[in-house]
């Protein structure tokens, strides 16, 4: 009991009730009591046990012998002056005795040194601002609290809303590599001292304002808790756009910067981490793509049709293997005699969740991925192989031409030539009864691999034809020098001839001359989108030589196509 008594380390011996039976002078020292005044008082109220739910449910333990030991830290007042005092408070059965013993370390100093540690961890040392992982510490806080809902994150009747803006600075980079990262560093503090008075001056902001966060690089986030809607947080990305482009004064340079911003304002439940991340960032991208220095909000709508995008490109290889390709056949008719002289092959998707998709919904894609050389190549082969078979299966008709697009990619990615060279010697198609489509701007200007290849093509026979001309460059005087045999006239053209109790003379007299100079140049004209009969009467008589579009025939499977070929001249 003696050295109870003198130990320099708090103690008490506990009894089963959880009063204290004896304590010594350290622990009435650290308490600010005598240590005779501590007897009999409840060894739980002195440490605060019951302020946290998991020690005080530890202690019950102990003092029922459930378990041998509690250990937990509390935080507690200092008797003095009343600044914080951190304990350490170990509760444990004290060996062939009736007590337990308590013993209560003062642990403040280690304490403080893992908050200056924490600190330093979890801020930014250039711009002092939170970093990353406190940001997203925060956050998953904000988001978690069971109570956001009814009391927000603050207990004060919250809206159950959260905000978030994600900005990148427009033009850093060019800082840092002309003026170096020092004076790179200086800009991003002076930003940081900006964003986070905006944050600070907002007048919904709860408290000392917004969590503005540094997260790498020139990236920095805004984190607003118990949002009003978003009204509020696009009047701060206003704020901070207007502050951010205000000129700065950095080491003797006068520096201008800009902001793109993503905003997002949601409810909060049923919102994770994740989600609310990925929408922040995807909305700060489009801010970036259109046109910078700006804050764009999110959109359900449009990220839904990125979504889509994403989906298709991931699948799109696959599918070519798979087989979730298919053709239709679109006629070209001939305006003099009303007959298909040949048909265009246009490719759909059968996607097992999108359903059938047309063109315009994944090529654009394919051309950007690189998966338009496998699936045009598939294309060109089942095209061929089906116009050889309509030859051997109608011997009695006149065999149409196939008409093929072909995306500039396929030129340059890929030996075109060699690839139509192999598949019309697979498929026995003689080489005038394929035509291949380019675009105008695909073709225009065309030098080195693309005319090589134009050329070779147009010596082995296959028809080159120009898709949608008068909507690109329309160099004709380069147009002599291609060896094409064919040009397809833009719909917006044949649509000026729809209104025909009001004609445009103007539409009439382009389109004309088009054709006058196409015809001079010993080219054939094709108009696209003749939806009505007035159009392809009035075409006909400007000379146009074959026509396309819903009036003849919308796109057909294969097996519909000889329906629709011209019987055999007697």
């Amino acid at each position: 009991m003696a050295a109870f008594n003198a130990a320099q380390l708090p103690m008490a011996l506990v009894d089963a009730d959880g009063l204290v039976v004896s304590a010594n002078d350290g622990l009435g020292a650290l308490l600010g009591a005598d240590a005779a005044e501590l007897r009999r008082r409840s060894a739980a109220d002195l440490v605060d046990l019951a302020g946290d739910a998991r020690a005080w449910r530890a202690y019950r333990e102990v003092l029922r012998g459930r378990r041998s030991r509690l250990r937990c830290t509390r935080r507690l007042k200092h008797p003095g002056d009343g600044r914080p005092l951190w304990a350490e408070v170990t509760l444990a059965s004290v060996p062939r005795g009736r007590h337990l013993l308590l013993s209560v370390a003062d642990v403040s100093d280690r304490r403080e040194l893992q908050d200056r540690l924490r600190h330093l961890q979890m801020h930014d040392p250039v711009t002092r601002l939170p970093n990353r992982t406190l940001f997203f510490e925060r956050l998953t806080t904000a988001l978690e609290n069971s109570s956001y809902g009814s009391f927000g994150a603050h207990g004060d009747g919250g809206t159950g809303r959260i905000g978030l803006c994600h900005l990148d600075l427009d033009g850093f980079k060019a800082v840092n590599d002309t003026l170096g990262h020092p004076v790179g560093d200086r800009l991003l503090a002076a930003v940081a001292t900006r964003l986070t008075e905006c944050a600070g001056s907002d007048p919904h902001a709860h408290g000392g304002g917004h969590l503005v966060a540094r997260l790498g690089g020139d990236e920095f986030a805004i984190l607003v808790e118990d949002s009003t809607g978003t009204e509020q947080l696009t009047a701060l990305a206003g704020a901070v756009l207007d502050a951010v482009q205000r000129p700065f004064d950095v080491a003797g340079q006068r520096l201008s910067v800009s902001a793109s911003i993503g905003v997002v304002e949601r409810l909060a439940a049923g919102t994770t981490v994740n989600g609310l991340m990925q929408a922040a960032e995807t909305t700060q991208y489009w801010a970036k793509a259109d046109g910078k220095a700006r804050w764009t909000l999110f959109d359900p709508e449009r990220n839904a049709h990125r979504m889509t995008r994403q989906a298709l490109s991931s699948s799109l290889r696959p599918a070519v293997e798979r087989g979730e390709f298919a053709l239709e056949y679109q006629p070209l008719v001939g305006m003099a005699d009303g007959a298909v002289h040949g048909v265009e092959a246009l490719v759909r998707w059968n996607h097992p969740r999108f359903g059938t998709l047309s063109p315009n919904r994944f090529i654009g894609i394919a051309e950007e991925d690189g998966s338009i050389v496998q699936l045009g190549r598939w294309v060109l082969r089942t095209a061929c192989r089906q116009a050889r078979r309509w030859q051997t299966d109608h011997p009695e008709a006149r065999p149409p031409f196939v008409s093929v697009n072909v995306a500039v990619r396929q030129v340059w990615d890929s030996d075109l030539v060699a690839d139509v060279a192999d598949i019309l010697e697979e498929t026995g198609l003689a080489p005038g009864l394929l035509q291949l489509e380019l675009t105008e701007s695909a073709v225009m200007g065309s030098a080195g691999r693309p005319l090589q290849a134009l050329r070779a093509l147009s010596e082995m026979d296959v028809r080159i034809a120009i898709d949608d001309f008068g909507t690109g460059y329309s160099n004709l005087a380069y147009l002599s020098r291609l060896p094409v045999s064919g040009l397809k006239l833009d719909g917006s053209f044949v649509r000026g001839f729809q209104d025909e109790a009001h004609p445009n003379p103007a539409d009439e007299v382009v389109v004309e001359a088009m054709v006058g100079l196409a015809h001079r140049l010993g080219l054939t004209v094709t108009a696209e989108c003749v939806e009505t009969a007035g159009q392809a009467e009035r075409l006909r008589r400007i000379g146009c030589d074959t026509g396309q579009g819903w009036w003849y025939s919308r796109p057909v499977p294969a097996s519909s196509v000889p329906d629709l070929l011209p019987a055999p001249c007697a």
